[in-house]
């Protein structure tokens, strides 16, 4: 009895490593889940139906913005994995949940929305767009984060908490004209407290959203950076709270009205 015990359970390793080995494999060359693969200078963009042609513009646009970013890297090269049919991005989003993207290890990055409207510039998850250039600037910037630190001082192995994490690659990423005033945002966040209203995201200029909390993760970002001049890899060390850096943030905000 003991033997077949012995003998189940190493057909079971063995089982359980080779599905692993398989989903790995899957996760790392996405090419296995689609049709065809186009190269647009340093990306390769992996899908099934043909590729709208303003694609270009984004990428070339997204990639302006990212030069702001302390973590730019010109020399990654990214693949690009778009929810056209495959079923690469719901496979995805079963491990990391859903979202409008996803970018992970140092140059992966899915598109995951319910319509990705290249020409008119959004990625749209239920009623709420996101700006599709800058949702790739944002994703991006996970990649290039991913690159400098490696996977053992990334997210989720690192355990950053979700305001440092998500906010770098938000304060990176938005940078319309409506975008980069901290006291007018802050004013736009606290109105949004006031009325208390339960809506998910909040609106820009363009008609896409964000979600609140995203807002807020970067507006905290900006304090931290603009504001304290702290460098973002020391920030992730910083054991300063979230709840203190916000009552700092507002303390600040007081002395500029």
């Amino acid at each position: 009895m003991k033997r077949k015990i012995l003998n189940w359970t190493i057909k079971f390793s063995v089982l359980t490593v080779l599905l692993l080995g398989i989903l790995v494999l899957v996760v790392l060359i996405p090419s296995l889940l689609y049709a065809n693969k186009t190269q647009i200078g340093t990306f390769t963009i992996y899908h099934n139906k043909p590729l709208d042609k303003d694609l270009i513009l984004r990428l070339n646009n997204a990639t302006e913005i990212l030069k702001t970013s302390e973590y730019y890297d010109p020399n990654i090269k990214f693949k690009i994995c778009m929810n056209d049919g495959s079923y690469y991005p719901s496979l995805m989003q079963v491990f990391l949940g859903r979202a409008f993207a996803l970018g992970y290890t140092s140059n992966i990055l899915t598109l995951c929305g319910d319509d990705v409207n290249i020409k008119n510039n959004y990625v749209q998850v239920n009623d709420y767009k996101w700006n599709l250039t800058q949702l790739l600037a944002h994703e991006e910037t996970h990649c290039f984060v991913y690159n400098k630190f490696g996977f053992w001082k990334t997210n989720p192995v690192a355990n950053y908490p979700i305001w440092k994490w998500e906010g770098y690659p938000e304060y990176v990423s938005r940078q319309a004209d409506d975008q980069k005033d901290l006291v007018k945002n802050i004013e736009i966040l606290n109105n949004v407290i006031k009325e208390g209203k339960d809506d998910w995201g909040i609106s820009f200029a363009d008609s896409t959203f964000t979600s609140k909390d995203y807002f807020r993760y970067r507006l905290l970002i900006q304090y931290c950076l603009d504001i304290k001049k702290q460098k973002y890899e020391n920030l992730l060390k910083d054991t300063t709270s979230e709840q203190t850096t916000t009552t700092q943030m507002m303390n600040w905000y007081a002395t500029q009205k």
